[in-house]
């Protein structure tokens, strides 16, 4: 006979200076299945991910996390009601399908020698210069510059873009009612900002991504809120998840003196390793967590409808069942699943893996070649946090 949720054991009490990771593994040392406080049920294995992302019996949140969190209105809230990150169905499909056929990978893949001049720009007159704030002067403008060309922003907005971009982000999961408000006026001031594109290209249109995004969408079922939506979350899910995942995987390199010395000494061959062992080894997303349209035993334990279940994606992309030496940074394995977990899977898997991966290599390429003496000033950069997109602390370096 299966066991119930009361059998599944609490996440452990946090210990003062535990890592995410050090934290997570503890979890999973009582057992393959912990809940929280409010009943949310944490899996740890890739095999479980794999499980659980599958849409016949799980699905997508949309506005429960919001309602959880007491937030019925605003900005941020009428953004998750609008955006296809938090939908389900024909809704979902509604919403992803204009964008798929404008971002379809082949456009992007021949961005790759544009995205490539750009990084080498922003990095080039840095050489030289001493300390700097690695995400002011290049993690957080890189991804935003990019995704501001693609949705035809002007060059001289990206400064005031990111801006918006990286504190709005922060209202996606819980937080206090200081960086809510905050959230919100930010969201609100990318929502009109978005909108003043949408006008200016449909008054206007081009050869570009907005103007065929719009020709596509014309006449469809989205209304003008779900079209904005679509781009902002764009704008969103293209900027910060790129911005983290590159200081992490920089912040790692450093740490590790002779794999940064690999990529230095061939950026090419090393480059796509390096960005797949990054994103795996220190995950700037926490968790994809799921709700259960139907009962399932999952390791023993009847799961009701209804549930919210998510696996930490910490553990499963360090599962000892998967990855050889799991908690080694190793950007020379050979054991990484064929589709990286961390980008989602199925109908969800995220629409801009193709764009971050090669932004992600063309930076790691012009760091190397331009800047190989290049070294950390303090501390590495800190990724926090066990869902959603996970928080990041400050980190300098000298080039």
């Amino acid at each position: 006979m299966p066991k119930t949720l009361r059998d599944i054991p609490e996440l452990p009490a946090y210990v003062e200076g535990q890592t995410d990771h050090d934290f997570m593994a503890a979890a999973r040392s009582q057992g393959p299945l912990a809940r929280n406080q409010l009943g949310i049920i944490s899996g740890f294995s890739l095999a479980n991910m794999e499980l659980i992302n599958d849409d016949r019996w799980t699905r997508q949140i949309e506005m429960e996390a919001m309602f959880i969190s007491g937030v019925r209105d605003g900005p941020m809230f009428e953004f998750q009601r609008n955006a296809v990150l938090f939908s389900n169905g024909q809704t979902h499909r509604n919403r992803r399908g204009p964008l798929v056929r404008s971002f379809a990978n082949k456009v992007i893949s021949e961005m790759r020698p544009r995205i490539s001049a750009r990084v080498r720009a922003l990095v080039a007159p840095l050489r030289g210069t001493g300390s700097i704030d690695f995400l002011e002067a290049i993690a957080g403008p890189f991804p935003a510059q990019v995704i501001a060309s693609i949705i035809g922003a002007p060059e001289d907005d990206t400064g005031m873009f990111a801006r918006h971009v990286y504190s709005a982000i922060r209202g996606l999961s819980h937080c206090s009612e200081e960086v809510r408000a905050e959230s919100n006026a930010d969201m609100a001031a990318l929502d009109t900002y978005v909108a003043g594109l949408i006008a200016q290209r449909r008054a206007t249109p081009e050869a570009d991504f907005l103007s065929t995004y719009l020709e596509r969408g014309q006449d469809g079922p989205l209304t003008e809120d779900e079209v904005r939506a679509q781009l902002t979350a764009l704008v969103l899910a293209g900027s910060d998840t790129t911005r983290g995942a590159l200081a992490s995987t920089i912040s790692q390199l450093l740490q590790h003196p002779e794999q940064w010395a690999l990529l230095v000494n061939d950026p090419d061959r090393w480059a796509e390793a390096a960005v797949l062992e990054g994103l795996r080894f220190d995950p700037v997303i926490g968790s994809l967590p799921r709700i259960t349209l139907e009962p399932r035993e999952v390791e023993g334990v009847l799961i009701p409808k209804g549930s919210f279940i998510a696996v930490s994606m910490l553990t499963a992309l360090r599962d000892p069942e998967v990855y050889g030496d799991p908690d080694r940074f190793d950007i020379t394995r050979t054991d990484h699943p064929r589709l990286h977990p961390v980008f989602g899977g199925g109908p969800h898997r995220c629409l801009g893996e193709a764009l971050a991966r090669i932004e992600l290599e063309e930076a790691l390429k012009a760091l190397a070649r331009l800047v190989p003496d290049m070294q950390l000033d303090g501390p590495p950069v800190q990724l926090r946090g066990y869902g959603a997109v996970r928080n990041l602390s400050a980190m300098r370096v000298v080039v």
